[in-house]
C-alpha cells in the first residue's frame, strides 16, 4: 500500500509538472499582441542599414552645398555687373565683366575688331554686338549636368557689330597687363578715357590705352542666351551699347 501511495505521489508530481510544461509553451502563442510596456528593437543589421542611408544622405547634401557654393564663386554674376572696354589704339577690343570692380572678370574676351572701329561706331548712334557659338554635336555632349559647359565658358564666338559680321572672339584669362588696366580703372564707376603709354624697359610699348567703363544690366534668358545692357541715365532709357550671348 505504501509503495502504491509512493506511485501515485510520484505520478501526480509528474502530470503536475507536465501541465506546467504544457502551460509555459502555450503562454507565447496565447500572448500573441505584445503590451505596450514591451518595446520591438530593431535588429543590429537593420541598425546598420539606417545609419548608411542616413550618413550617405548628409554627404550628398554636403556635397550639393559645396557645389552650388563653389558655382557661385566662379560664376556669381548679379543682375548688375561692371563693364569694361579697352583696349590700345593699334589694338584689338577688350571686354569684362566683373561681379564688383574689385574681383576677378568672370567673363573676359578679345575681339577681332580695332578698338578705334568701335569707337566711330559708338559715336555715331547705338551699338549692339552679337556673340554667337555653337551647341556640341550629340555625340560630344557630356549627359552629366554638372559637367556642362557654361554660356560664359564658350571659347569661340562669332562677332556681329549692328549686324555686321566682324570676325571671331576669343575667351581669354586674365593676365598681368589685363588685371593692371582693370586695377587702373577700379575706382571709376563710369566713364571713358585714355590711359598713359607703358614704357618700361623689356615691354612693348603698345602706346596709350583706351577704355570705357560703366554699370551692365544683365538679363538671362536661358541656359544658352544672355544679354547685358549699358545703364547710362544720359541716354533717355535707351542704352548705348548692348552685348548678347547666344548659343545655337
Amino acid at each position: 500500500m505504501a509503495r502504491t501511495s509512493q506511485d501515485k505521489k510520484h505520478f501526480h508530481w509528474s502530470n503536475k509538472v507536465s501541465n506546467e510544461d504544457q502551460e509555459h509553451e502555450e503562454f507565447p502563442s496565447f500572448n500573441s499582441c505584445p503590451s505596450k510596456d514591451d518595446k520591438i528593437l530593431p535588429s543590429p543589421l537593420t541598425r546598420k542599414k539606417q545609419i548608411q542611408a542616413v550618413t550617405i544622405a548628409r554627404f550628398r547634401s554636403v556635397l550639393t552645398a559645396l557645389g552650388k557654393n563653389r558655382a557661385n564663386v566662379l560664376h556669381g554674376l548679379g543682375p548688375r555687373v561692371v563693364g569694361t572696354l579697352f583696349g590700345s589704339r593699334r589694338g584689338h577690343v577688350h571686354f569684362a565683366f566683373q561681379k564688383n570692380p574689385t574681383s576677378q572678370p568672370t567673363f573676359l574676351i578679345e575681339l577681332q575688331t580695332p578698338i578705334s572701329g568701335l569707337v566711330k561706331e559708338m559715336a555715331s548712334g547705338l551699338v549692339r554686338i552679337a556673340l554667337e557659338c555653337d551647341k556640341q554635336d550629340d555625340h560630344n555632349k557630356i549627359k552629366k549636368a554638372g559637367n556642362s559647359t557654361r554660356l560664359l565658358e564658350e571659347p569661340v564666338w562669332r562677332t556681329y557689330c549692328n549686324g555686321k559680321k566682324c570676325g571671331f572672339a576669343y575667351k581669354r584669362e586674365c593676365g598681368e597687363k589685363e588685371w593692371k588696366v582693370l586695377k587702373a580703372v577700379e575706382p571709376i564707376s563710369m566713364g571713358a578715357g585714355v590711359l598713359p603709354a607703358n614704357h618700361k624697359a623689356g615691354e612693348e610699348d603698345e602706346g596709350e590705352m583706351m577704355y570705357m567703363r560703366a554699370k551692365f544690366e544683365r538679363v538671362v534668358g536661358s541656359r544658352d542666351s544672355e544679354a547685358f545692357y549699358m545703364m547710362n541715365p544720359d541716354s533717355n532709357g535707351a542704352p548705348e551699347l548692348s552685348i548678347y550671348l547666344l548659343r545655337t
